[in-house]
């Protein structure tokens, strides 16, 4: 599938030319927002970026996409500001810096104020310096694994040690950005910044992942030497698959935002992936064994203290299950994919897979078939009741999911880029969009808006290269809409 996406994302790692090197917080660029109709199914779309060659990314599909006030889409593109975080207003499409200095794992708009949460590195010059250099060597072998689909960590390792050092987590004024900006009145950024507090050094300096429900909490990983030292006599999984990769340990951790006060929450004995809040009921926290294809389990969840700790679906041997999005306070959606052959002979008969339709090396074992249930599935993450949605009866399946917070609505990509919407309360199964042009790394990743009015994927429809990725939403028609509008 895809290598981890919390991993630290640091702006040293990119290459910035001298226009971007100046760029500021508030920096405005101009609209390049376009609407067209869906060509065959005549979906509205807005794309709210389409500069030709420039390739844009939006906030992977676990996490909020829009400010609280739902007028900006949080997303970044390293070609016009690197390693920075930009806001484009959906319906003006006005371009803002909302970051400076760069920033480490996962983007966190808050759904709750006009805020953005990141954190970065806490260094001292000599630090920072050996971590740039440190950073550029991990960027050169990150680049040079995922063309062989390694792990990049079972290559030999950077030669410069990376230094020990701290995180500090900060939350961003959006509000003051966006009005500073406009009236063009910017000052320094740390007029705009505020310092929630510093993670213990001892504990691997680990990144922020996601936010807590109550946007209380910051959910983050320590090193697994830590993790290991919290659990001595904890049985740790191995490598799996053809990759190698899922490992453990790993440690998670949290970070009250309102005192600084971090806690350690518990050691997982495999290589943990995406992990997510639950932004409808506070104190749970959802993450998965990241084994860079199928895993073992894949979906697990426990409460912030650490109890409750628990798998949320106990997939068969047979089961791929990939790509989970928490869609409301009970549900977590997910693909069970079938994107290979039912004879295995037919698989690929090499390590090398498909760039385009990944997951076919035979190392993986015999799962992923149409042999079995396949599809879109939701399961209930209090009674565990499971439900799959529905499947593409083509191709190779859904890929990446996602869902409406009212319930009714599902929504998922397939490897061909398409992306379809399924009722939840009929089973129909509904082309929203196509033409978004397959190429590796291209990803649509779908994720509704909170009042269920549209989906925002990436997509290349509109660059020349192919390639260059665009932020695009998908209007939800008002006979959608409107369907199920008189529920309570």
């Amino acid at each position: 599938m895809k290598a981890l996406r919390n991993v630290l994302i640091l702006a040293a790692v990119a290459v910035m030319s001298l226009g971007q090197a100046s760029a500021q917080l508030g920096k405005r660029f101009p609209s390049e927002r376009k609407v067209i109709k869906d060509p065959k199914t005549g979906f509205e779309l807005v794309f709210l970026t389409s500069q030709q060659g420039v390739s844009n990314s939006k906030i992977y599909q676990t996490h909020n996409q829009w400010t609280a006030d739902g007028q900006w889409v949080v997303f970044t593109s390293s070609q016009r500001v690197a390693g920075e975080a930009l806001a484009v207003n959906e319906e003006t499409g006005d371009i803002v810096q909302i970051t400076e200095g760069g920033y480490n794992g996962m983007l966190n708009v808050s759904r709750k104020e006009m805020k953005l949460f990141i954190s970065r590195p806490h260094l001292d010059k000599k630090q920072a310096k050996q971590l740039d250099k440190y950073n550029k060597e991990v960027a050169a072998i990150r680049a040079k694994a995922q063309a062989q689909g390694l792990d990049w960590r079972s290559m030999p390792q950077p030669k410069t040690q990376r230094p020990a050092y701290a995180m500090e987590f900060v939350a961003i004024d959006l509000a003051a950005v966006f009005a500073d900006s406009e009236a063009g009145t910017m000052k320094d950024k740390s007029a705009y910044e505020t310092i929630l507090g510093v993670t213990p050094i001892e504990w691997g300096g680990g990144s922020l992942h996601a936010l807590d429900g109550d946007e209380k909490l910051a959910f983050f990983s320590t090193s697994g030497e830590y993790a290991a030292a919290q659990a001595p006599d904890m049985k740790m999984e191995s490598g799996f698959g053809p990759r190698g990769m899922g490992a453990g340990p790993s440690g998670l951790a949290y970070m009250d935002i309102t005192t600084g006060e971090c806690k350690y929450i518990r050691t997982i004995p495999f290589q943990v992936g995406h992990v997510q809040g639950n932004p409808w009921h506070p104190g749970e926290v959802i993450f998965c064994w990241e084994t860079g294809g199928k895993a073992p389990t894949r979906m697990w969840a426990m409460d912030a203290d650490g109890s409750n700790y628990r798998p949320l679906y106990r997939e068969t041997s047979h089961d791929w299950i990939t790509h989970e999005a928490v869609i409301n306070e009970d549900e977590i959606a997910f693909a069970v994919l079938g994107h290979r052959e039912i004879n295995e002979a037919q698989v690929a008969e090499d390590n090398t897979g498909d760039p385009l339709n990944p997951g076919q090396e035979i190392g993986w074992g015999y799962s992923g078939t149409r042999e079995y249930a396949t599809g879109l599935g939701v399961v209930n993450m209090r009674t565990r009741e499971f439900k799959m949605e529905g499947q593409i009866p083509f191709g190779s399946g859904f890929w990446h999911v996602g869902g409406s917070v009212d319930g009714n609505w599902v929504v998922g990509d397939d490897f061909d880029r398409n992306i379809y919407l399924i009722d939840r309360n009929t089973n129909e199964l509904i082309l929203m969009s196509t033409g978004h042009k397959p190429t590796a790394g291209n990803h649509p990743h779908p994720t509704f808006k909170p009042d269920n009015s549209s989906v925002e994927i990436q997509s290349a429809m509109l660059q020349e290269d192919n390639r260059s990725m665009d932020i695009c939403i998908i209007k939800m028609p008002w006979s959608l809409r409107n369907k199920y509008a008189t529920q309570k």
